[in-house]
């Protein structure tokens, strides 16, 4: 081998000692980490092993999960239906209350919507590289600890929030939700299909009485058309009830009343009529009209 520096002294190549030479049953054993005991193991096939495991068992469990409890699904959607209320998949529910707040949405929905998101899931792609200890207990690693604490108690707690929060409004306006609705009429359809068809005490929808009446006119100019919809078929599947047959439950008056007063989830109707141009003894003639749907 030339131990010079001239660019024409010649080279001979005779080995190079540190480069141990292996068998094939040699490549394949593991290094020894013995002498490191609970600190270090072969990334393959040991680590690997064991992380492929776990992903597997996890798999397994989301797959028994989705096939034993299908997603639910609720009507097509209707943008004419003000009583659906929205709400997002459990694991976005505390970023939907997060926007609730007024200092997280309005006029600083920039700052919940993007400012807050970007620093959390930021420092998560951000925290191996600022938090480089060896140490890998918890209680020794305060700073990360801390954070990752107050991360999933604020989690949490704007879950729990979202969740009681839906269902107190689900309460006071007395809804259904839609796919809870939906399941329940598979279940009827089903029953009734294995019972041999629809039931022998099915009533048909009643028909409209008086339809050249001049209350079904007005009907027609009246804030009810909106929500009760041509033919006073209503929106069952949106909590609004149909009108055919009302005369059978309600009088004129009480029907006078619920124009004025609101019922349920419908709110006063009366000043909402006068500002569509109807008079008083419009909303007379049409309270009238509709006490006479009576079923024949």
């Amino acid at each position: 081998m030339a131990h010079g520096h001239k660019s024409d002294e010649k080279v001979v190549y005779v080995g190079d000692s540190r480069v141990v030479k292996k068998t094939q049953e040699q490549r394949l054993i593991p290094r020894d980490y013995s002498a490191y005991p609970g600190k270090s193991e072969a990334f393959i096939p040991n680590f690997l092993l064991k992380e492929w495991m776990v992903g597997v068992v996890v798999l397994v469990g989301m797959l028994v999960l989705v096939m034993s409890d299908p997603a639910p699904l609720g009507y097509p959607a209707d943008p004419k239906n003000t009583q659906f209320i929205p709400m997002p998949d459990w694991y976005f529910l505390f970023m939907y209350q997060l926007l609730k707040y007024p200092y997280t949405s309005g006029n600083y929905v920039v700052f919940g919507a993007v400012i807050v998101p970007g620093l959390l899931f930021g420092g998560l792609m951000l925290a191996p590289f600022l938090d480089t200890g060896k140490e890998r207990r918890f209680y020794r690693r305060p700073i990360a600890a801390s954070l990752m604490l107050l991360s999933l108690v604020a989690c949490s707690y704007l879950t729990y929030t979202s969740w009681a929060h839906y269902q107190v409004e689900l309460k006071e306006k007395n809804i259904v939700p839609e796919h809870i609705k939906r399941e329940e009429e598979l279940h009827a359809n089903k029953g009734a299909a294995a019972g041999g068809g629809a039931s022998k005490d099915t009533k048909k929808a009643p028909a409209i009485v008086a339809a050249d009446d001049p209350g079904a006119e007005i009907y027609k100019k009246a804030t009810c058309l909106a929500c009760h919809q041509a033919g006073l078929k209503g929106m069952p599947s949106s909590g609004v009830p149909a009108l055919l047959g009302v005369g059978d439950k309600h009088s004129k008056d009480e029907i006078l009343g619920i124009i004025k007063n609101g019922r349920g989830n419908m709110g006063k109707q009366y000043q909402a009529n006068l500002d569509k141009g109807l008079t008083d003894a419009d909303i007379d003639k049409l309270a009238d009209w509709l006490s006479r749907q009576k079923a024949q």
